[in-house]
């Protein structure tokens, strides 16, 4: 076994438990912190596979931006983990039943007779100057381009539902209408009352 193997093993045998204890841990803040880890794990697979761009952009956005939003959003929700768990000894038999046939299917897919390094050997070295981010833009801009426009519609519209589904109008709340506040006028602020003198 070759140093890059013994790599790939090792960092593969991280990202299984790192993914294991994300939906395993008890507390939210440790099951988040387990998925900032298998996302770094992932990422140096991805630098094993030579596709730098893709490790760097995983670990940047996921880790850098999404998982910190995450962190932030669990520690600051008062979550009731005693309620969460009450049906999860209900709801485990399914939850078997999915685990086991996901782990029947990834075993007929990887198996020997679709992978392995006789029907996959590794890939040539690439020539001096390849950039893979430029392969995966030319991949993705023009083979892909349709695809890629409909996610990223689909994902605005999303957002724009979350917003909508989220904005509600509470009891107490102060609002500002921008109309009113234009068409303000100085008789409607200002009041000039005439008073007399007054002597002591």
């Amino acid at each position: 076994m070759d140093f890059k193997t013994f790599v790939f093993y090792f960092l593969g045998a991280i990202l299984v438990f790192a993914a294991l204890r994300v939906i395993t841990a008890r507390n939210p803040v440790h099951a988040a912190l387990y998925l900032v880890l298998a996302f770094f794990t992932a990422g140096g697979v991805w630098l094993l596979l030579h596709a730098e761009f893709l490790a760097i952009v995983l670990v940047m956005v996921y880790v850098g931006a999404v998982m910190v939003l995450f962190l932030f959003v669990v520690m600051m929700l008062d979550i009731n983990v005693e309620r969460l768990r009450q049906g999860f000894w209900s709801y485990l038999p399914v939850g078997a039943l999915i685990g086991i046939l996901l782990v029947v299917e990834m075993t007929i897919v990887l198996g020997g007779r679709y992978f392995g390094l006789e029907v996959m050997p590794e890939p040539p070295a690439m020539a001096e100057g390849y950039s893979n981010t430029r392969a995966l833009g030319m991949v993705l801009y023009t083979e892909y381009v349709y695809p890629f426009e409909l996610a990223s519609l689909v994902l605005l519209v999303a957002m724009i539902v979350a917003v909508t589904l989220t904005l509600r109008k509470r009891k107490g709340t102060k609002y500002i209408n921008p109309d009113d506040q234009v068409a303000v006028k100085r008789e409607g602020r200002v009041e000039l009352v005439k008073m007399p003198a007054e002597k002591e």
